[in-house]
């Protein structure tokens, strides 16, 4: 079982996709890490031998991953908040910040639908 940065990659997938379980690393910066580990991206993670799991390590390692990028990303948000931005205020109504429509699109930011009780409809 290949352990790296706190996080048991799946053993069954090939190492490029595997990597991707650790927060903060995708497809492109997995490519990346491999090619500089001089790894081929197709071997499983069953496959690997424990001077490749150390290599994959020793990189990984000096890159910001997991519960530091996490916090890192959660203090941006507040910081953003207390400086009273257009941005931070967009973060604290929890609504989309990069400037998306927001009239019938935005669930997943917004959450589900609220429905007013006893609301009166106006009538000519």
């Amino acid at each position: 079982m290949a352990r790296i940065a706190g996080i048991n990659l799946p053993k069954e997938k090939r190492i490029e996709a595997a990597l991707t379980a650790i927060y903060g690393i995708g497809r492109s910066l997995s490519a990346r890490i491999l090619k500089e580990a001089k790894i081929d991206k197709d071997t499983k993670v069953s496959n690997l031998t424990e001077k490749d799991i150390t290599v994959l390590r020793e990189i990984i390692s000096k890159m910001t991953t997991e519960g530091d990028l996490k916090r890192k990303m959660a203090l941006d948000v507040k910081r953003l908040q207390e400086i009273g931005c257009y941005r931070g205020f967009r973060h604290k109504k929890k609504l989309p910040v990069r400037g998306q429509r927001t009239r019938y699109n935005c669930r997943t930011r917004k959450g589900k639908k609220k429905t007013i009780a006893n609301k009166k409809t106006v009538t000519k």
